[in-house]
């Protein structure tokens, strides 16, 4: 897929609605935000989401989200507790990969992970640090994480591998 097609930055107030309706597409009820938390989110830190929006269509396509912090291990209460967001926080617990279906398989995904640890990595963070299910552990350490096994999150009753990507020192 060509990327010059997509416009990659940082999410606005105005798509809170999008974003609510992508993560309800690519994550099942039990795994998916609620639309308090996102819009929380988004509210508290619109610049540690990531979204690749489709030039053609004007609709964003994917995006990557997160909360800083400087705890190093990875919990659930990340997910909808948005005051423990520290903006100077040297770690980002990232929250969502979302890619509508249309777009995957495409290298999307991968570009904006590529894309969001660049940027953080200017910002002056240390690590990324996420949650996945074993079916996606070998696509992100495609992407330069480190699988830390089982975690301890049970976030939509479910088994998480915890995994993090250096960035910094």
């Amino acid at each position: 897929m060509d990327m010059e097609k997509f416009e990659f930055r940082s999410i606005k107030p105005d798509e809170i609605k999008q974003a609510v309706a992508i993560e309800q597409i690519c994550f099942p009820p039990h795994e998916a935000c609620s639309a308090k938390a996102m819009t929380e989110r988004i509210a508290a830190a619109p610049e540690l989401f990531l979204v690749a929006v489709d030039k053609s269509t004007g609709e964003i396509a994917g995006f990557l989200n997160g909360v800083a912090t400087d705890e190093t291990s990875f919990r659930d209460d990340f997910f909808t507790d948005i005051s423990l967001h520290k903006a100077a926080g040297k770690n980002i617990m990232l929250l969502g990969l979302d890619v509508l279906p249309q777009y995957r398989g495409q290298g999307l995904a991968k570009e904006i992970v590529n894309r969001y640890i660049g940027r953080e990595k200017k910002c002056g963070r240390q690590s990324l640090i996420l949650t996945c299910l074993e079916e996606k552990v070998e696509m992100y350490k495609k992407m330069g994480f480190i699988d830390h096994g089982i975690a301890n999150s049970t976030w939509g009753n479910e088994q998480w591998h915890e995994m993090c990507c250096v960035i910094g020192k």
